[in-house]
């Protein structure tokens, strides 16, 4: 019975297919749906889709370029047209950016690194004392245990000895020399012969000679500063300690004359030889020779004693604030510099040449300009000559 019922509906849909017969619509492409004639009705034609928009762009590439006109490259086409490429920095900035490059990798290298780069600095040696070219930005000693010259002199004093597993030599730093000034450092190979600089010291048998370049010209352009030394708190915003001038004479009321002041418990006498090498573009090339040692002593009596700072002398070119160095836009314009880049600009203090006096014969060593200090006398038109008389 169930057979003949599929059979009667199967009948019966063959018979609705005979009297209506099924009608079918033509398949049209998306590419035929998209580009249909606008809607009658409101005239508005249908969206392109994103695949038509492909096709349209690979339609536009294949197509032969017309005679005449340059076709882009691909990089450049692809460019956004907003897009500028920024100006190149100028020559100064690429050489404050090296050398800040250059200090922060020698205070993150390996030892080893930093060792070889003294043993290559090397300017003099003998059985007692070495001597050797001390680059920028690396202090002598660091309290928190980072990277520096005291902490690589163990493997500096391997180097020179061949390497040797049972070598006893040892070296020792004599004459203290900051964070950011390079130049000539003393080291000793003994305690002994560490007492007998400071003896030398003492006795003014040490005598070392400083290239600065200041932020105007001294007047006069050779003279001494005796003025003591005191280090102050700075209140403000932001508090903090710096040395200042200790002096031991004001200028009386009626300005007619000087008046002499008890002098301060905690000062510290400091004095400095200075002499104008050269003068040019608001600046000036000043030699010095510091006659005691004093904390900051050659930047605190240029800046507050001659008020002529230091080239990139951050600290002390302002008296109670904590900001970069202010320069001139003469200056500015021959460093090629804009005032928002000045605090990379590092501090110009050369430790040029030391003199120590010896039983037959004094050792006399000095040291070559770095690059950073060669290219800021070119572009102030500073020169100098190591046959001029000097102090």
């Amino acid at each position: 019975m169930n057979s003949c019922r599929r059979i009667a509906c199967s009948g019966w849909r063959s018979g609705l297919n005979t009297v209506f017969p099924r009608v079918t619509a033509p398949s049209l492409s998306r590419s035929q749906a998209t580009s249909a004639a606008p809607d009658p009705d409101t005239g508005e034609k249908p969206r392109l889709r994103a695949i038509d928009l492909a096709k349209e762009v690979q339609q536009e590439k294949t197509k032969p370029p017309v005679v005449g006109q340059r076709k882009k490259p691909q990089a450049e086409a692809s460019r956004p047209a907003e897009a500028e490429t920024p100006p190149p920095p100028s020559g100064q900035q690429k050489r404050v950016m090296e050398l800040k490059r250059f200090t922060q990798q020698l205070q993150q290298v390996h030892p080893n690194v930093l060792a070889k780069h003294l043993l290559r600095g090397v300017l003099y040696k003998d059985k007692d004392v070495v001597i050797t070219n001390k680059p920028y930005g690396v202090p002598v000693k660091d309290d928190c245990g980072g990277t520096s010259i005291s902490s690589v002199l163990p493997v500096l004093s391997k180097m020179m000895d061949g390497l040797k597993m049972k070598s006893d030599s040892q070296l020792i730093p004599c004459l203290r020399l900051e964070k950011e000034t390079t130049g000539v450092f003393l080291l000793a190979r003994s305690e002994e012969v560490v007492q007998h600089i400071h003896s030398l010291v003492t006795n003014n048998q040490v005598q070392r000679k400083y290239w600065v370049v200041l932020l105007g010209v001294p007047v006069p352009s050779e003279g001494v500063i005796d003025i003591p030394i005191i280090e102050k708190e700075v209140p403000g915003p932001r508090p903090h300690y710096k040395m200042a001038l200790s002096p031991l004479f004001r200028v009386s009321e009626t300005g007619e004359g000087v008046t002499k002041v008890r002098a301060n418990r905690q000062s510290q006498p400091a004095v400095t030889k200075y002499k104008v090498l050269d003068s040019g573009s608001g600046c000036s090339l000043v030699e010095l020779q510091p006659l005691t040692e004093v904390k900051h002593q050659m930047r605190v009596h240029m800046a507050l004693g001659l008020t002529c700072p230091i080239l990139g002398d951050h600290k002390y070119s302002h008296s109670s604030i904590l900001a970069p160095q202010k320069l001139p836009d003469r200056v500015l314009g021959k460093l090629g510099l804009e005032q928002s880049k000045v605090r990379n600009l590092p501090l110009h203090v050369l430790a040029r040449q030391l003199t120590l006096a010896g039983n037959t014969q004094d050792i006399n060593v000095t040291c070559p300009l770095p690059k950073y200090f060669k290219q800021t006398l070119k572009q102030l038109h500073l020169t100098f000559s190591d046959e001029k008389d000097q102090l």
